[in-house]
């Protein structure tokens, strides 16, 4: 007896997608073929093209990661196609956009990936069309260098600072090392302007040269957020990270302040803690706040060490929402002049800004 395949659609549909493809989206050719009988043997479910990479390839080093290929096109009919981008190490995937509708220009699709990823590495990237649940066939692989600086994108910032290359804006003799930003003034600092405003995440870093006896100043700044460049006293939207200086009648005092929106009502402060310092070693700072609750903690040789310190407060029921959000490595001079601006002598690496939980760093 004969088997005979019959297949029945409407329109271009039913020419453009197999019979009784998948609903689940595969995650490789491979699982596509074992779990569809109507894949491809590439374990495709949708004739169409496969996109054709044309940026970042043959291991060119792009400044912003941006993925451009060409449009993959209906084998049978003219579909709105979207696309998925995957990013790899080895075999491994470090980045999936899952489905999206990319940016399209002309012949070409592109989409900015949001993966934190190694500094310099070697990685590959390829993608594909996507229609109704149904894939195309994946393009070639693509291989790239991973950008050498950090990016700010939405309400999100990463900045390694160790590239020689910052996206912030350095001030007042700021210096970019092999180890990070120097900053050996009180006008010192490292500005960054996120495009949209991070109304609950953490601020965090790592600071080392921490010398009490030699931190010129009284209430100097470790790091700082503001709203706007007015003056960051006064601000509505201040919140300043106090490492006291040699003035102070206790150096090496931690505290902070934190302000949600109107400089005379809505003032918190973060109790003092005194401690001692070894300038030699790196500290990790991690700032973090949501509606209700503002925390400091510092802990000793990276984000994973012992507990050096943790302090928090209340904060009331109003969003922190500066607009624009404006941060800092050290602080600008303010109303209360020199000694209640950057610390002197700290350098900082490793700047994380986000909602998201603070990926790995190249160092």
């Amino acid at each position: 007896m004969r088997k005979v395949l019959l297949c029945t659609a409407a329109g271009a549909l039913a020419l453009a997608i197999g019979c009784g493809k998948s609903s689940q989206a595969p995650t490789s050719p491979s699982s596509a073929a074992g779990g569809d009988a109507s894949a491809a043997a590439d374990g495709s479910t949708l004739k169409a093209t496969a996109p054709t990479p044309v940026s970042p390839i043959n291991g060119t080093q792009p400044d912003a990661l941006v993925l451009v290929a060409t449009k993959s096109q209906g084998k049978y009919a003219e579909l709105a196609l979207s696309y998925q981008f995957q990013i790899r190490s080895g075999s491994t995937v470090v980045f999936d956009s899952q489905v999206v509708a990319g940016s399209v220009s002309g012949d070409q699709v592109q989409y900015t990936a949001s993966a934190a990823l190694t500094a310099d590495a070697t990685y590959t990237w390829r993608a594909r069309a996507a229609y109704q649940g149904a894939f195309g066939p994946w393009s070639s692989d693509a291989t790239f260098k991973a950008p050498a600086g950090g990016y700010i994108r939405g309400s999100e910032l990463f900045d390694p600072l160790t590239s020689g290359r910052t996206v912030g804006q350095l001030v007042g003799g700021a210096t970019l090392t092999a180890n990070g930003v120097y900053l050996p003034e009180h006008t010192s600092h490292v500005t960054y302007v996120l495009q949209q405003t991070l109304t609950a995440g953490e601020f965090s870093m790592m600071i080392t040269g921490i010398n009490p006896s030699q931190m010129r100043g009284a209430k100097s700044k470790a790091f700082s957020m503001q709203e706007g460049f007015g003056d960051i006293t006064t601000n509505d939207y201040r919140a300043t990270i106090d490492l006291r200086g040699r003035a102070y009648p206790s150096p090496g005092q931690v505290r902070f302040r934190f302000i949600t929106g109107d400089a005379g009502d809505r003032v918190f402060d973060g109790p003092p803690v005194n401690t001692g310092w070894d300038p030699n070693k790196w500290y990790f700072w991690r700032f973090s706040w949501q509606t209700g609750q503002a925390v400091l903690e510092v802990r000793e040789n990276d984000e994973n060490g012992p507990t050096k310190l943790r302090i928090s407060t209340g904060t009331g029921s109003h969003d922190y929402r500066p607009t624009p959000h404006v941060l800092h490595l050290g602080q600008p001079i303010g109303r209360g002049g020199d000694d209640d601006a950057t610390v002197t002598g700290i350098t900082i690496k490793d700047v994380w800004a986000s909602a998201n939980p603070r990926p790995k760093f190249p160092n």
